[in-house]
């Protein structure tokens, strides 16, 4: 039997409007990694490929993490997120599901970007599970179903909230918010009653994660998803 394969999407984007560098969220990405990976094969995409620029906050945060130390030093991991394929190179028969790795870098290049909306909306007619944690699902954010309506109209999500954006100052540094967006797409939004408290939610092939606490969860969730089809 072949293993299934799962693709985890990082963005190409490394400047928020203050100038400060961001990219990829390192938990949100380790922590899924190392739930889904004993058990797939992961593979990873950016809309530039290449390798993805890493959030320099996330690895400093999360200095005394194991599992993002290990990932940092995990040269099958580092193979994959520093030669990451262009998405146009995907093709979605090839996978069981999708993931979309957070950091605020995410809320600028994936929202637009057409290979990915298209890439995104194959997945999700097939079937397959999609999934998004942190600012992740800005990248779902213009993605509509077969009747061309938002994924996020009427199913339960959950992101990033507003609270916590205030919270790290950066609420002005990144075109949208992504829970304020969400509502506006018509999505039942949820969190945490605690900021910085995991949330994750479950909504037929949508999975989405609140926020860097939520990223194990988020993997679970994603392997019992794909485990049932």
């Amino acid at each position: 039997m072949t293993t299934k394969k799962i693709l985890f999407v990082l963005t190409s984007h490394d400047k928020l409007l203050n100038g400060h560098p961001t990219g990829w969220y390192l938990p949100e990405a380790a922590h899924p990694y190392y739930v889904l990976e004993a058990h797939f094969t992961i593979e990873w995409a950016s809309p530039k490929g290449g390798k993805a620029p890493l959030d320099p906050s996330s690895i400093e945060n999360f200095k005394n993490d194991n599992q993002c130390k290990q990932f940092l030093s995990d040269t099958k991991a580092k193979q994959g997120y520093e030669n990451t394929k262009t998405l146009n190179e995907i093709n979605v028969n090839d996978y069981a599901a999708l993931v979309y790795v957070g950091g605020h870098g995410p809320c600028f290049d994936l929202p637009e970007d057409k290979t990915n909306i298209k890439l995104a909306e194959q997945f999700w007619k097939q079937g397959k599970i999609l999934s998004a944690i942190c600012h992740g699902p800005a990248a779902l954010v213009n993605v509509k179903d077969e009747n061309g309506k938002s994924i996020f109209s009427g199913r339960k999500a959950t992101s990033f909230s507003n609270e916590e954006e205030e919270q790290v100052k950066l609420t002005d540094a990144i075109p949208f918010l992504v829970e304020t967006r969400i509502k506006q797409l018509g999505g039942n939004y949820e969190k945490n009653d605690k900021p910085w408290g995991p949330h994750v939610t479950i909504d037929g092939q949508l999975i989405l994660g609140a926020n860097p606490a939520s990223a194990h969860d988020f993997g679970l969730a994603i392997l019992n998803a794909v485990n049932k089809k």
